[in-house]
């Protein structure tokens, strides 16, 4: 997404970044897009040579044991990722939500975004157990990106047994079904209310489908593939 990136900070057309990008990835045997919906948005685009190759999750590592004292008056609603403008965070601290909010990560907005919203728990940057506990003890995820291309984090929630809140946009819609392991709605915060009943034994076993062994299989597979169209 460099090209929406770019677009937020400067005035520069969309078809002029992606015409770019397009010529550097039009010199690869293969581009590796993580969804089938970003596969079929870039062939529209003109990118050419697109295979799929998905992502995978530590379930030894994110699991709901992990889980810790709550932060703050529950529930809990937590995000996690960069702080920064492209992650469209505001979306999540404007919501009308019972209990707390907490945002988990760093960034260039987050001294802004902490004076602003004096009443959210910005924890900073957080990595490996402490991490994975601090996630465990959410009750909601929110994932208020329209941008991102998948968003590990997503999966990181599930396998900790917390499901997702996010809209109904490129990544979210490819791993989070209604009721199953989340909510996605063009209102978010219709969203993250649906997903406080969502249970956590089903958001665990959807992660479990994604290892990071079934992850290096599909990448290697894409590299015999195109050996075997070279030799052809």
């Amino acid at each position: 997404r460099f090209p929406e990136y770019v677009r937020m900070r400067w005035p520069v057309p969309l078809t002029v970044s992606y015409g770019v990008i397009r010529r550097f990835h039009g010199a690869a045997a293969r581009t590796m897009v993580a969804t089938s919906a970003l596969k079929s948005e870039l062939e529209s685009r003109g990118f050419n040579n697109i295979a799929l190759w998905s992502r995978g999750v530590n379930a030894d590592l994110f699991r709901p044991e992990a889980a810790g004292e709550k932060i703050g008056e529950p529930p809990i609603f937590i995000y996690v990722g960069r702080v920064a403008v492209e992650k469209n965070i505001e979306a999540f601290l404007n919501l009308d939500l019972p209990g707390t909010k907490v945002v988990v990560g760093d960034g260039p907005a987050r001294q802004e975004l902490e004076t602003k919203y004096p009443k959210v728990r910005f924890t900073g940057y957080k990595k490996g157990e402490e991490l994975a506990s601090l996630v465990a003890s959410a009750d909601v995820f929110v994932f208020p990106s329209l941008t991102d291309t998948f968003g590990v984090v997503l999966l990181e929630a599930m396998a900790s047994g917390v499901p997702v809140a996010a809209y109904p946009v490129t990544g979210p819609i490819e791993t989070v079904s209604n009721g199953v392991n989340g909510y996605l709605d063009d209102d978010l915060r219709q969203a993250a209310l649906k997903a406080l009943e969502v249970s956590s034994e089903s958001c665990r076993n959807f992660a479990l489908d994604y290892t990071w062994e079934s992850c290096s299989r599909q990448f290697l597979n894409n590299l015999i593939i195109h050996d075997s169209e070279i030799a052809v």
